[in-house]
């Protein structure tokens, strides 16, 4: 079995620990051992040099949309296109991330169930590309954020049913829509849309079939239904109060932040984007920053997400995600853990995520030291390379 020894520089671990000078022995398509680099000085295979930089964990990005590719209007920009150029979107938008450093991603809403057959491909290997899981259609009630491309469903009867058929066409994950959101015309963001019970019937059946979840939830209201019907994520969370805090933290909740979604409508507002949108991303910025701001002082489990494929919210830009969260007070080494080891664990890939024995070599080498510069994990020009399952990674 080949195998090579990445020596020279420094590794951040995935957890929170940076180690100086040390070394990883890949094998195959994992991470047989690490250690001090004079621990392998007798190794004769191939070597890659990473002086001066730091090797860490491929990222994962909790939330992408590959269907979208950024458009002002993304909605619109499928409408009518023929579903095998859309599946071919869902292909390259994947390969960008993962040239990018981004070794998984979770797809929270896609356009029927077109990108089940990218994950199947990428995750078996067929295809070079992430570790991708998928949701298949948001639910959401009639009227509700996401209702031109999701399953509507009212009541807890139809909910129920809505949350079976994403079973059976193959959903890793089922994602429900607890309260209005930006992108949706005629919503408010902070009203909440399914009512109690309706989350707590949808949750439930999705942990009857063992299948985590996750809820777009802005509103406080909204967000406690769902925090309390047991939910696995909260996405965006932007008007969460005590209440809401309090009930996360006490129940282990993730928060799927994605502040990249509404930096990049702001600083796009005069690139075609429709009023209503900047409207709304205006009202919610400061509160969505505030938010953050309070989970993490919490000591609250953030697992990276972007909502890429939004506006202007690019595919291979998702570590970019790490630099808006530590503009928000979170640690470099914070936020480069929430992009590894807690993103992974909130997608259930438990042996990836970080640079430890037996684990995949998912890994990205980066220059210098993103413990004390995030932008050095953040911005892909500092990217040196990527490893994918022990394959380096050159879509050139």
């Amino acid at each position: 079995m080949n195998s090579t020894l990445y020596t020279g520089g420094d590794i951040f671990d995935g957890t929170g620990t940076l180690h100086k000078n040390h070394a990883v022995l890949v094998e195959g398509d994992t991470i047989k051992d690490t250690g001090p680099a004079e621990k392998f000085s007798d190794y004769q295979g191939e070597q890659v040099d990473t002086s001066g930089g730091t090797l860490m964990p491929g990222i994962a990005d909790c939330h992408v949309h590959l269907v979208y590719r950024g458009e002002a209007d993304p909605r619109s920009s499928i409408e009518g296109v023929n579903p095998g150029e859309i599946t071919l979107r869902v292909l390259e938008n994947a390969q960008i991330s993962l040239k990018s450093g981004i070794t998984a991603v979770r797809d929270c809403g896609g356009r029927d169930y077109l990108e089940f057959p990218v994950r199947d491909a990428c995750n078996s290997g067929r295809f070079f590309g992430p570790n991708i899981m998928a949701s298949g259609k948001m639910i959401c009630m009639t009227g509700g954020h996401g209702n031109k491309s999701g399953r509507i469903a009212d009541g807890c009867d139809e909910v129920v049913k809505a949350v079976r058929e994403q079973i059976h066409a193959g959903s890793d994950l089922v994602k429900i829509m607890a309260t209005g959101g930006v992108m949706t015309p005629g919503v408010n963001p902070e009203d909440a849309h399914y009512s109690a019970d309706e989350m707590k019937a949808g949750v439930h059946e999705a942990k009857r079939f063992h299948k985590t979840s996750a809820s777009h939830a802005q509103g406080a209201e909204g967000i406690m239904n769902a925090v309390l019907a047991g939910i696995t994520s909260i996405e965006h969370g932007i008007f969460m109060d005590q209440q809401c805090l309090d009930a996360m933290m006490e129940r282990g909740t993730y928060l799927v932040p994605t502040l990249s979604a509404v930096q990049n409508i702001l600083a796009n507002a005069d690139n075609g984007i429709a009023d209503y949108v900047v409207e709304k991303a205006r009202r919610v910025f400061e509160k969505h920053r505030e938010s953050f701001k309070m989970f993490y002082a919490a000591g609250g489990k953030i697992a990276m997400g972007t909502d890429a494929g939004t506006p202007f919210n690019m595919h291979g830009e998702n570590a970019m995600e790490m630099a808006f969260m530590v503009d928000c007070g979170m640690t470099p080494i914070d936020a480069l853990t929430s992009s590894t080891s807690v993103a992974h664990s909130l997608m259930e890939l438990e042996n990836r995520g970080q640079i430890k024995t037996d684990f995949k070599a998912d890994m990205l080498i980066v220059e210098g030291d993103p413990t004390v510069d995030i932008l050095m994990a953040a911005s892909t020009e500092n990217h040196r390379l990527v490893v994918k399952n022990g394959r380096k990674v050159d879509f050139a």
